[in-house]
């Protein structure tokens, strides 16, 4: 049998997909994942693209819905119901890669550090967040409020 015979094309990864998936396990950032979704106690799975998702997350800290530690996204809702949704699950796996990019463990302060200039700029965490504005606010569940709102009609443009 040839490599890849016999696996279907959602099984095999892209080099990128791999490197992504070699970059997070060595930096540790997949390792940290898998130990904080079994510490949450979250029933861990085989995902698309190399991904591994950790589902039934319970802790309240982080208090989004889904969020990505390396290769592992860990998500309150079942697997199901992420893979089902590949917008949700694309925005998810973009973060894997700029954990890869960041080289790990530096992704955590420079998120953080962007997510604090967005609050400070927008008042919320996300629309001005450079990594959640490359993953895809709209995927993500975020709204971008740095989009201008339309004049009320009649008012020229001018709000008043």
């Amino acid at each position: 049998m040839t490599q890849g015979q016999g696996l279907s094309a959602a099984q095999l990864l892209t080099p990128g997909q791999r490197v992504r998936q070699l970059a997070n396990l060595v930096n540790g950032t997949t390792l940290l994942g898998l130990a904080v979704a079994a510490a949450a106690g979250a029933a861990v799975s085989k995902g698309p693209r190399g991904l591994v998702i950790a589902s039934g997350y319970r802790w309240r800290i982080p208090y989004a819905g889904a969020f990505t530690l390396g290769n592992v996204v860990i998500c309150r809702i079942r697997t199901e119901e992420l893979t089902s949704n590949p917008a949700l699950l694309r925005h998810e796996e973009k973060h894997c890669s700029q954990y890869a990019y960041c080289l790990g463990l530096p992704f955590l302060p420079l998120y953080f550090l962007a997510a604090g200039w967005s609050q400070l700029r927008t008042g919320n965490p996300a629309s001005a967040n450079f990594f959640e504005r490359q993953a895809g606010l709209a995927a993500g569940g975020y709204v971008d409020i740095r989009t201008p709102k339309p004049a009320p009609h009649g008012a020229g443009g001018i709000e008043v």
